[in-house]
């Protein structure tokens, strides 16, 4: 995901009363019940941007490689495969199939990933296959679909051109936007693919069997599924959908679902209770965006600067957000990013702003005069609707007020509505979070590039795009560090963003449910290989 991730509304997967009889888990039919804060906002995989989307998605799609009960890439589609500076050849298992019983071939993923870069399709994830050969071209028009650098040598054999050499691109190949996809079935349904779970195909563990939309989704074990042994979980129903934390904490107090995140407001009851509680740190990363373009006054570098010098992270994460496992973010790469045999940040300690009044109302006081302002006007912060989101608003809101004197609104909206407004650079400033979407730390590098349109603020740097273009093409580990410390030296000094706080899920856990695991990579949580004792 990457994908774009809000705490507030990650998927809720609630637990169990262990004393008593429960619906939310049957061994016999090996069916689990869980909740979802809110259904997907889109199931097409070249355009879902989201993490509820690629739950969903992990769960009834694969691509040509995947990630293993231990987190580990290991195959999908495809059984075998090579890597070279020059570009990567897959060879695809003859015995998956799509949820039709038609066999997956190299076609679909060239279908796939063409649609994906095709300008019409409008995909926010179109730079992810910017590695291969042309895609970014074709992506800004400037060339057709057909010339994108992959080929169906014949049914089962897959070679990929790359426009430079691309040390990472196995684990682009387990993410959601690289999931193949059959042209008739596209074709057929138009603007409806995917809309529903009769008007799409799968070729994952699971198809969608039911989805009531804002109301019910089941998965069911797909039968045509190559390594349909391995999947013990028959049926994952999902009839629930809240993002209420206490509700869903409700719901697995009463048995009736078999996770459930907690918050401060459940987590001290589920410590009185005796339920074993359990941590996760998501490798997601959270923070203020500033919109970069023409008229918005967060343009201004002197206003951003004013603004980072009274933000404490720490302050945030220990006496707001309150929640063990939150930690404060002073980096674009979270501690879960490696750079060898640590944390990448460790590697090039990140340059940190310490609180300073003082400085912050001489930055403020230098751009009411580059702005020609006497007093600065209101300032839009978009936020979630969720109590979680509002907690965190209103501090923001009263730190910016206390300190510099700044008025801020509040634009309080749904999930989907606020990816909207953000695509539309409908703020001035937005409270984001970005999770992973693989596993090297480019995929938080490049969220700022200038064609990432990922990047909703339109934050705009030559030197940034520079450094992200040496961390994408080289293969030589120090060169590629060096750039990554660039870029959070960039942050730092440019601040598109003010990093925040980096997530972690606290949660309860039906002890009958074995073999879940938390994913940072490829859909979380993950029940491919999940079972009900």
């Amino acid at each position: 995901m990457a994908r774009q991730v809000l705490l507030w509304i990650l998927i809720c997967l609630p637990a169990v009363v262990v004393a008593q009889p429960s619906a939310a888990v049957d061994a016999q039919r090996q069916r689990v019940v869980l909740a979802l804060a809110t259904e997907p906002p889109s199931l097409d995989a070249m355009v879902a941007t989201d993490q509820i989307s690629s739950f969903v998605l992990s769960h009834v799609m694969e691509g040509l490689l995947q990630y293993g009960p231990s987190g580990e890439l290991t195959a999908g589609v495809a059984q075998r495969w090579e890597l070279r500076p020059d570009g990567a050849r897959f060879w695809l298992r003859r015995d998956a199939r799509w949820s039709d019983g038609k066999p997956v071939t190299a076609n679909d993923f060239v279908f796939a990933w063409r649609r994906a870069v095709n300008p019409e399709t409008a995909s926010q994830y179109a730079f992810i296959l910017y590695p291969i050969a042309n895609a970014e071209a074709i992506s800004r028009g400037e060339l057709p679909v057909a010339a994108l650098g992959v080929e169906a040598v014949n049914d089962y054999e897959l070679a990929v051109r790359f426009s430079a050499p691309c040390p990472y691109f196995l684990s682009l190949t387990a993410f959601m936007t690289y999931y193949p996809a059959r042209e008739d079935v596209v074709q057929r349904w138009g603007r409806a693919y995917a809309s529903d779970h009769d008007k799409m195909l799968y070729n994952g563990p699971y198809t969608l069997s039911r989805w009531v939309h804002s109301a019910h989704l089941t998965l069911s074990k797909n039968p045509r599924y190559w390594n349909r042994g391995a999947v013990a979980l028959s049926e994952i129903d999902m009839p629930y959908i809240t993002s209420d934390a206490g509700a869903q904490y409700n719901l697995f107090k009463d048995g009736r679902i078999a996770m459930a995140a907690l918050d401060t407001g459940t987590l001290g009851d589920a410590v009185e209770r005796g339920y074993e509680v359990q941590q996760f740190l998501t490798g997601s990363l959270f923070f203020l965006q500033f919109n970069f373009r023409e008229g918005r006054l967060t343009a201004n570098k002197a206003l951003r600067k004013a603004i980072q010098a009274v933000m404490d992270p720490a302050l945030l994460v220990y006496k707001v957000i309150g929640l063990p496992g939150v930690l404060p973010a002073y980096s674009l790469f979270p501690m879960t990013v490696r750079g060898g045999e640590g944390p990448l940040r460790d590697v090039h300690p990140e340059p940190r702003i310490r609180y300073d009044l003082r400085r912050a109302r001489q930055w403020l006081a230098q751009a009411q005069r580059e702005l020609g302002l006497e007093r600065m006007p209101p300032l839009v912060l978009l936020a979630g609707d969720s109590p979680r989101a509002a907690q965190e608003a209103e501090y923001f809101q009263y730190l910016l007020s206390k300190a510099l004197g700044l008025e801020v609104r509040i634009d309080a909206q749904t999930f989907k509505q606020r990816l909207e407004k953000m695509g539309r650079g409908d703020f001035d400033i937005v409270v984001g979070g970005w999770g992973p979407d693989f596993d090297d730390a480019l995929t938080f590098a490049d969220l700022f590039s200038s064609w990432n349109e990922n990047n909703r603020g339109r934050y705009r740097s030559d030197e940034y795009d520079h450094w992200v273009r040496i961390a994408q093409q080289s293969f030589e580990p120090a060169q590629r560090l060096r750039a990554f410390a660039e870029i959070q030296r960039l942050v730092v000094e440019d601040v598109p963003i003010l990093p925040t706080y980096e997530s972690a899920n606290i949660y309860v856990q039906h002890p009958r449910l074995q073999g879940m695991r938390r994913s940072i990579f490829g859909g979380d949580p993950n029940f491919r290989y999940a079972r009900v004792q």
